[in-house]
C-alpha cells in the first residue's frame, strides 16, 4: 500500500503543529482598563511618573511569559517599606519589608496566586546575579484606582525590586528605575 504523505510532508505538518502550539502558549492581554483622573495628589509618582490618563485604555493580563532557566523580564524599582511608594503591605504576608533586603514583586502570572510567595528567584543583569525573595504581586489585572496609586496595571513581564536588588546588580543610582534582566527560580 502506498503512503499519501511523504516524509517531508509529515515533517512540515509536525513543524506547523509545533508552531501553532507555541503560538497558543503566548501570553496575550486578557482585557482592558480605562484610565481615570486621579484625585489631586493621589497618584504616587515616586518611582513611576506615568499616572493613568483619563480615557486611555490599558491592557490587563492574567498570565505572564513562560518561566525558563533564562526568563526575560523588565526590572523596576519600588519601596516595600511603610510609607514607601508601594503604599500597601506585601501580598504574601501583609507586612512591610526593609528596602535593604533583596525582595521583589512579580507580575500576576509569575506570582501564581501566591504560589511563589517567600520563594527565592535569581535575577541576572550586567554580568551579576542577585537572589531575592518574592513578597508581593505587581498586579497585572487591575490598576488606575486608589489601591494601585492611580498607576496603570503592571505589564506581564515585570519584576519590581527593592533597592538592595539594584545595589546587588551594581547598577549606578542614576540608572535605577528600569532594566532588562533575566531571571529563574532559585
Amino acid at each position: 500500500m502506498k503512503s499519501f504523505l511523504s516524509r517531508e510532508s509529515i515533517l512540515v505538518i509536525m513543524l506547523l503543529a509545533i508552531c501553532f502550539v507555541s503560538e497558543a502558549q503566548k501570553c496575550r492581554p486578557s482585557g482592558m482598563i480605562r484610565g481615570k483622573k486621579s484625585p489631586s495628589g493621589q497618584c504616587n509618582q515616586e518611582q513611576d511618573p506615568d499616572c493613568c490618563r483619563p480615557g486611555k485604555m490599558y491592557p490587563t493580563y492574567t498570565c505572564s511569559p513562560a518561566v525558563s532557566g533564562n526568563t526575560h523580564a523588565y526590572l523596576t524599582l519600588n519601596s516595600f517599606e511603610a510609607g514607601g511608594d508601594g503604599s500597601l503591605p506585601s501580598e504574601c504576608d501583609n507586612k512591610y519589608h526593609n528596602d535593604s533586603t533583596p525582595i521583589v514583586a512579580l507580575s500576576t502570572g509569575w506570582y501564581k496566586n501566591g504560589g511563589r510567595c517567600h520563594n527565592n528567584i535569581k535575577i541576572t543583569a550586567n554580568g551579576r546575579s542577585v537572589v531575592a525573595m518574592v513578597v508581593d504581586e505587581c498586579d497585572s489585572t487591575r490598576g488606575c484606582d486608589a489601591d494601585h496609586d492611580y498607576l496603570p496595571p503592571c505589564a506581564n513581564n515585570i519584576i519590581v525590586a527593592s533597592k538592595a536588588v539594584w545595589e546587588g546588580l551594581h547598577v549606578s543610582k542614576e540608572n535605577w528605575g528600569g532594566l532588562d534582566i533575566t531571571w529563574n527560580d532559585a
